[in-house]
């Protein structure tokens, strides 16, 4: 189930952070994957068999072959319906705002079929996608359609794109105050700007970050006691901790630690 990371070129980088393709016989697939909130959002070619987003306990729904997935504030999990075959292409946080007018704090948490994104171009690259056989084909095909498509390529917002760079180095442990001072923009316009260009508020991206380094942690270092993980990670207190933890992954620290470890976080967030 290990995802394969692939770079962008030089000229999308500045909003597209990787491609991955992650492919698995349906017997060797779990279940059930938990996606949790990474702080990006993605286009989704599944050229295998679909997928089903469980909503709650009681109500799913079939995930389209193609879609874009909105900015995520909880746990998303999905259920493989055959062999998996998915080609994903993860934004930078404000990476999508340039190739679509569709309003980006609208579809948080969402599942939005290509037409909805890109009109019939988006319906046109999808088919182009699933019927390719290699991965260097569905790259060249996706980085020419977001190439034509890059028309306000020089509108990077320099304050959105240094407080991003300042949330990341501080792995999100940043007040939004510390943050607004330190970008010279008043809070509430910050806030408004992250919204229109994220989808998520400062504070939102900040527990993101924040959360995943923490896991990455969990993941991939010994860790003494869940206590001390939650002061590595400058929480506030242990109840502070549990509380963030579950609400981004749908677990306790301690359920997370003891029997879902193994689990697959797979939009987790590759550097």
């Amino acid at each position: 189930m290990n995802p394969k990371i692939f770079e962008p070129q030089q000229n999308l980088v500045e909003w597209i952070k990787c491609y991955w393709t992650l492919e698995s016989n349906f017997e060797n697939t779990p279940i059930k994957n938990t996606i949790i909130p990474d702080g990006t959002m993605k286009l989704i070619f599944h050229y295998g068999d679909t997928y089903k987003h469980h909503l709650n306990d009681k109500e799913s729904i079939i995930l389209p072959k193609c879609f874009l997935i909105g900015q995520l504030t909880r746990p998303y999990i999905v259920e493989p319906l055959g062999n998996t075959g998915s080609f994903v292409v993860r934004f930078q946080p404000n990476g999508l705002l340039p190739f679509t007018n569709v309003d980006i704090k609208e579809i948080q948490n969402t599942a939005v079929p290509l037409d909805k994104i890109f009109g019939k171009d988006g319906e046109q690259i999808g088919e182009q996608i699933l019927k390719a056989n290699t991965t260097s084909e569905r790259i060249e095909l996706i980085e020419t359609f977001l190439l034509k498509r890059l028309t306000k390529k020089n509108t990077i917002d320099t304050i959105i794109k240094s407080t991003i760079d300042t949330i990341l180095q501080a792995n999100g442990q940043l007040s939004v105050h510390e943050l607004s001072k330190q970008n010279n923009i008043n809070r509430r316009q910050l806030t408004r700007k992250f919204s229109s260009t994220i989808g998520l508020s400062p504070k939102q991206l900040s527990k993101t970050v924040r959360i995943q380094n923490t896991l990455k942690t969990l993941l991939t270092k010994e860790v003494t006691s869940l206590t001390d993980l939650a002061y590595q990670n400058e929480y506030f207190d242990q109840a502070h901790f549990i509380k963030d933890f579950k609400e981004f992954t749908g677990l306790t620290p301690k359920e997370f630690y003891g029997d879902d470890l193994k689990m697959s976080l797979i939009f987790d967030n590759e550097d």
